[in-house]
Formats: structure tokens, sequence, C-alpha cells
């Protein structure tokens, strides 16, 4: 049979929530040995939460992230050819979306290998779900420049096209900046522009809320160091 790199999402938070996961993850996971990792340490609590019976001695974990050596990736789909199947898991979400994995698949699909995503939660897709912008045409532009200029030149180049093209702008911050973000939002956007900001999706202090920049310049949040979400469109 084909070998299968079986793309496995991953919990958004501290909290693992078994209901966000169907039951083929937990399935799939029990018979894999061999898995391509974010970060090992937080590969192994995910699947011993997940399969608490699996022997972690039997896992053989490969890291995949920026510091992994480019002459260690070009081994690590060894066992898929051996006629092994993997895994590909990320710290939180999905592999492959705001997340390493894209450089594994480029080499898996010369190799003949068949690749399997399995359905998991996304935050990214949470929250374009529950923001009520426009779902039918949306762009995800990742982290904003960390000079503060340049973020607000990178605001204001999103808010336009949100404008000209009718489309939800999506990005991330390092959670640390996230309140400075906020403020930077509230003097550079138009009042009518929304924002919706999810942050600790899955998890028990979730929190969505899309407003217009008129009602956000009036409204403070704390949500230090909370993986979020920023969603922007102006209509007008």
């Amino acid at each position: 049979m084909t070998p299968t790199l079986y793309l496995i999402p991953s919990p958004l938070g501290e909290e693992f929530n078994q209901d966000a996961f169907p039951r083929q993850i937990k399935y799939i996971i029990e018979k894999l040995d061999y898995f391509i990792v974010e970060n090992e340490k937080e590969a192994r609590r995910f699947i011993k939460k997940i399969t608490p019976k699996k022997k972690q001695s039997t896992l053989k974990l490969f890291p995949l992230n920026k510091y992994t050596p480019a002459e260690a990736i070009e081994t690590y789909l060894n066992p898929c050819l051996e006629g092994n199947d993997m895994g590909l898991i990320s710290d939180t979400g999905c592999p492959g979306i705001a997340d390493p994995g894209a450089e594994i698949l480029e080499k898996a699909y010369p190799m003949k290998i068949r690749v399997k995503p399995l359905v998991g939660p996304s935050s990214i897709l949470l929250a374009m779900m529950s923001s009520s912008l426009n779902g039918q045409n949306f762009a995800f532009n990742g982290y904003l420049p960390i000079d503060k200029n340049d973020r607000r030149k990178a605001l204001k180049t999103f808010e336009n096209r949100s404008q000209k093209l009718n489309q939800s702008q999506i990005f991330i911050e390092t959670p640390y900046r996230n309140e400075k973000l906020l403020e930077d939002l509230k003097k550079t956007l138009n009042k009518e522009t929304k924002l919706c900001i999810a942050y600790d999706l899955t998890q028990p202090g979730e929190f969505i809320k899309t407003m217009s920049m008129a009602l956000w310049k009036k409204t403070n949040i704390n949500f230090h160091k909370k993986p979020a979400i920023f969603i922007i469109q102006n209509q007008n």
C-alpha cells in the first residue's frame, strides 16, 4: 500500500478539548510511530492526552521548526519510503496553515507519498466563521511588521484592500504584542471599519467580538499573551 503522511491538527490552547477532535485522529495516532513535529515536548503532551495508553518510548519524532537544518529535513520522509505511515503535527491548529509543514508536503508529492489532511480546529477558520464579516472573499496575511510605522502602513493597506475588493483581511500577531496592536488599530483605521478579535478559541475563556472601530475605541480588553486572530473589513 502507498505510505501516507497524515496532517494532524492539535489543540489551540492549554486545555485539551476532546470534542474538538474526531475519533479518527485518535485511531490514526494510535497506529503511528513516526511523527514530524514542530515542538517535541508539545507533541508528546498532545499524543499522551489523546491516546493515553500509547507508549511514549515507541515514538520517533523529527523536529520541524526554524532551527531545523535543511539537510536534516531531506531525510525526514525516509520512514515513508521504507513503507511506514507518518504524522505531521504543529504546535497549535493545522499543519501548513500559519505553521510549518509546506516544505515537507512539497517533498512528499514527488515521492508519491499520499497526503491525508485530518479534520480539526483551525483558529483562522473558526474566527472567520464567527466574525459576521465576508466569508465568501477573505485573505490571510500572516504576521504584521514589527516596526511601528511599517505596521500602521500595512494596516492601512489591508483596510484599503478590504474596501476595494470587498474582502475580509485576516492577520495575527505575537501574543505579547496583542494590546499594542489593538491601540494601533484604534489610531489607524477608519471609525466605520469593522474589526473582529477572537482569542482562546475552543478554550474555556473563548472570546469573539466584532464591532466598528468607533465602538472598539471605547472598549478595553485584556488579552495579553492570548493567541488571537484579527479580522478587518471596510464595507463603505
